[in-house]
């Protein structure tokens, strides 16, 4: 370690060590003999070496303890070059700075170099080199002082080796591992020849499954020691792959989260090979405290080049790969994939600014008709959302609406498409008065049933928009309504008597309670589209007797219970015929329209779908 400060020229007696020539910068007439003869006594007998140098950088005058700490006669050093004597010579930046004090162009310079004593001790020396003045005798000359630093030297290294390792493990920490990584991100290859090859950087980032519990049932200390086991495993993992490409960094990051960094990684096969070595290594049992523990790990791999990644990236990959490994199952490494990472970051900008979204406006419906089997007369339609969004485009409810009920925001959206497709309901109402109304049908959410005041809502907006109840079906999936208990379950049936119909959108993949689904306020089964593509029978599709018999079941069976049953996903004339002959009541599919814009409905009203594909 080496450095140069710079400082204003010390003034005759405000600072130790201070030259005797300092006095003739004062304002007064110079120094008698007397006093003269005092400083250079001082100088002499001062225990902190010093040294008088001359403008060519030669001692002139050097004082005992100078002498002292290089084991030599003071007066053999007369002569001799200071800059050689205490280091200054091999490094270029202080050389510079050294000549700059010797001509005056600069006015101090301080630094710290490594020496040798006498006694064949190594020590850190601060030097301090600083021009003593223009008046005769001492014009051009500098005042050099060596002051031994290695204790204070050695007690800063000791605290920074207690800041930057972890005192459980006694591996590195998060900030010796980030300042290693940043530095080796940093560092350019080597040049070996005009175009060196990119070097590689791999990670494997993982944390203890389960660790929680070892904490919970047996103490932070039982705790602390299976963290030091692991991370006496995990170094040895290390030290075995590293023989083949050198060195790894093994650390601790918090909690029981470890990292293990390939800084000239072979490529993507080391890196997956060292994650399952540590995962076979954590897997034998550890003895601790007395105790038998069994463990896993989840571990994030990532490996990519050098240039052009920052600690930054590398470490949101790493951690955005171990979140992956969790989520797949917990005890396995998951690789890093861009092309999952890219999907995670569209979710994350759809998340982003989903709710800023709603309040600018950029959703819209569309409406798909809800045809009467009998006689294919368009009886309803059913309201289905898209987001216009600035940078992805049209976006399909299925690309948002999962991360709306994750956050939330799913409540304002539900509350804005019920609104507006009632309206639009109501709208079509008044302009086709002669015309037999249609019912609208609107998603709901479980969220939208347990976190929000429904029932008030839909009774608002029915008010507002002038709608009879009659005329709104709400649906839920399955699994939402056939576990339906307490508060969910009152507010369906207040619904219901509202005279609000209650529908359960794709029946007969959730929990198919069937005796339960006698006590439910539901109107209408929308039956799942995969028993009706079972249904086909063109171009040489093989249709399943079994989908037809389970929808004729099912069919008779909510016809018994006073229910309509829609099928969903009707995509040919022939499903369509099948389906009416068992008695479904309702279709819905591209056989009879695609979700249109509203235009496209009120075309519709009072007549059948244009002529089928």
């Amino acid at each position: 370690m080496s450095g140069t400060s710079e400082g204003p020229v010390p003034r005759a007696g405000t600072a130790p060590g201070a030259g005797p020539s300092e006095v003739t910068r004062s304002d007064h007439p110079g120094p008698g003999l007397s006093e003269l003869r005092d400083y250079r006594a001082a100088f002499a007998a001062s225990a902190l070496p010093m040294a008088v140098v001359d403008d060519r950088g030669q001692i002139v005058r050097p004082n005992d303890a100078l002498g002292g700490l290089f084991g030599a006669d003071p007066a053999s050093l007369t002569g001799r070059p200071a800059a050689d004597l205490v280091g200054l010579s091999a490094d270029a930046p202080i050389w510079r700075a050294y000549n700059e004090v010797l001509r005056g162009a600069r006015p101090r310079l301080r630094c710290t170099r490594r020496l040798k004593h006498a006694d064949g001790r190594p020590l850190w020396a601060e030097v301090t080199v600083v021009p003593m003045g223009d008046p005769a005798p001492g014009a051009g000359r500098v005042l050099l002082s060596v002051a031994d630093v290695s204790d204070r030297r050695e007690l800063r290294e000791r605290l920074r080796h207690l800041r930057i390792h972890d005192p459980v493990t006694r591996l590195p920490n998060r900030t010796l591992f980030l300042e290693r990584l940043t530095g080796v991100l940093e560092t350019p290859p080597a040049q070996d020849g005009p175009s060196p090859p990119p070097g590689r950087i791999g990670l494997c980032y993982l944390d203890i499954d389960g660790f929680k519990a070892v904490n919970d049932t047996l103490g932070h200390r039982t705790g602390d020691r299976l963290l030091a086991a692991v991370a006496g495993r995990l170094t040895d993992c290390a030290e075995a792959d590293g023989h083949r490409t050198g060195g790894h960094l093994v650390a601790r990051l918090g909690g029981d989260e470890f990292a293990i960094l390939v800084e000239d990684s072979a490529g993507t096969h080391q890196l997956t090979e060292l994650a399952r070595s540590v995962l076979s290594a954590l897997q034998r049992p550890f003895e601790v405290a007395g105790h038998r523990l069994s463990v896993s790990a989840s571990i994030g791999v990532v490996e990519r080049s050098s240039a052009g990644t920052s600690a930054t990236a590398l470490m949101q990959a790493a951690d955005t790969t171990l979140y992956w490994a969790k989520a797949d199952g917990r005890a396995r490494w998951t690789l890093f994939d861009p092309e999952r990472n890219a999907h995670r970051m569209t979710r994350q900008a759809l998340s982003s600014t989903l709710r800023p979204a709603v309040e600018r406006g950029e959703f819209t419906l569309e409406y798909q008709p809800l045809v009467g089997m009998a006689d294919e007369v368009v009886r309803g339609v059913e309201a289905l959302v898209r987001w216009n969004h600035p940078r992805f485009g049209l976006l399909g409810p299925s690309r948002f609406v999962p991360i709306a009920e994750e956050d939330g925001t799913i409540v304002q959206l539900g509350r804005w498409v019920l609104r507006t497709a009632c309206r639009q309901a109501r709208r079509w109402q008044l302009e086709h008065p002669d015309d037999p109304p249609l019912f609208i049908s609107v998603n709901v959410a479980v969220r939208q049933v347990r976190d929000s005041d429904l029932v008030t809502e839909v009774a608002e907006i029915l008010a507002e928009t002038g709608l009879a109840p009659g005329l709104l079906q709400l649906e839920l999936t399955e699994s939402a309504v056939m576990g339906s208990s307490g508060r969910p379950l009152r507010v369906l049936q207040a619904l219901s008597d509202m005279g609000v119909r209650i529908a359960i959108d794709d029946f007969g993949t959730g929990y198919s309670n069937l005796a339960y689904l006698s006590r439910l306020p539901v109107s209408v089964l929308k039956l799942d589209g995969s028993f009706v593509r079972g249904f086909r029978y063109e171009e040489g599709a093989r249709p399943s007797p079994a989908d037809e018999t389970i929808v004729e079941a099912m069919v008779q069976l909510a016809h018994r219970l006073g229910l309509t049953v829609t099928a969903e996903c009707v995509e040919t004339s022939g499903q369509a015929e099948r389906l009416r002959r068992i008695g479904c009541d309702t279709g819905q599919g591209w056989l009879y329209s695609r979700a249109v814009a509203p235009e496209r409905i009120a075309e519709l009203i009072g007549s059948r779908p244009p002529d089928h594909p």
